[in-house]
């Protein structure tokens, strides 16, 4: 299937993700509807800052994901449903379960809802690597235990099983797209990376982070904003759990120690405490097999491995850099 001439509603496109998959299925030349959360500054997160050329072919529905009725609307008519909004900071869950099971939960129970009474042709779900918590093996195939080691991971987990639920119960065309550890540009600060870039970039020589020892596997947005849409296209991913990753994974540590070299500055690196995990929620190794992806699919990563690494890191630390695209950002302010 062509997303061409489609039309496409994408919940949380205002963020980090959702505003580059918006951006990318307007090239494709589907018709986009991009559900933002309302607030009273009319803020529409990152879409505020795209190409102009780009804006005037979105349609932007200002709402709250926890309202059923609204996500109702904004869902009819259309043929295509991206589901990404979500609460996603790790320790603001610690301080705030409830708000994440009624976005993170309850959110994803209206898209459902929303999709199987209007017939929607293909419901693609957002999960989280989060959900297995640290790897019992590696590389992680979708079979993998679920172990969720935050509340945040354990909203997700829930929004996944009601999502293939509404699969086997009533055949509605549901996909769970699984990325790992997505970075680049317009990523909030709450993530590793953007944390040390901009730190880097404000000149700090003492670099401020959590635990040092845990692994990720980074995947650079344009790979995952490629692989949802190879997911929402292809009829072989309708029931499926699908990793999308890099094929690679580096210890956040030695990821920061890289990004210094690549910015030609010589730092020091600290563990803040406050900025480290409680002991047995800190995940401590994430790394995809992406070998579904590939059989089921056709889709690999094009920023693969050390080599892709660095390429992504270069166009991220390129946009941070510049003080226009990070006005936003406080980068000597922890926030949760």
């Amino acid at each position: 299937m062509s997303l061409k001439n489609k039309k496409v509603l994408v919940t949380g496109a205002g963020g980090f993700i959702g505003s580059h998959l918006t951006e990318a299925l307007v090239a494709q030349g589907a018709s986009v509807k991009a559900f933002v959360h309302y607030n009273a500054l009319d803020s529409r997160g990152w879409l505020d800052s795209i190409d102009s050329k780009i804006a005037p072919h979105i349609e932007v529905i200002s709402s709250d994901i926890r309202d059923p009725t609204a996500v109702r609307n904004a869902a009819k008519g259309m043929n295509v449903v991206f589901h990404l909004a979500a609460l996603i900071g790790i320790p603001f869950s610690y301080e705030a379960p409830d708000l994440y099971v009624d976005t993170n939960v309850r959110g994803t129970l209206n898209v459902l809802q929303a999709g199987r009474e209007l017939g929607t042709e293909r419901l693609v779900v957002t999960s989280t690597s989060e959900v297995y918590g640290s790897a019992q093996s590696v590389p992680m195939t979708e079979a993998h235990p679920l172990h969720p080691q935050s509340p945040y991971a354990a909203s997700k987990v829930g929004a996944d099983q009601l999502a293939l639920s509404f699969h086997r119960s009533f055949a509605t065309p549901v996909t769970v797209v699984r990325p790992f550890n997505t970075y680049g540009p317009r990523q909030s600060s709450r993530a590793v990376l953007p944390t040390v870039i901009s730190q880097i970039v404000k000149g700090a020589k003492t670099l401020k982070l959590g635990a040092l020892a845990p692994t990720r596997d980074f995947s650079f947005v344009s790979d995952t904003t490629s692989a949802f849409i190879t997911a929402a296209t292809n009829e072989r991913a309708i029931g499926e759990v699908i990793h999308f990753g890099s094929g690679f994974e580096i210890s956040v540590g030695d990821a920061a120690r890289l990004i210094a070299r690549l910015m030609d500055c010589e730092v020091q690196i600290e563990e803040e405490n406050v900025r480290v995990r409680p002991s047995t929620s800190e995940v401590d190794r994430l790394f995809a097999d992406i070998g579904k992806a590939r059989e089921l699919l056709g889709w690999q990563p094009a920023f693969s491995g050390l080599e892709g690494f660095g390429r992504g890191l270069k166009e991220t630390i390129t946009w941070f850099s510049n003080p226009a695209n990070t006005q936003r950002y406080r980068a000597n302010h922890y926030a949760i």
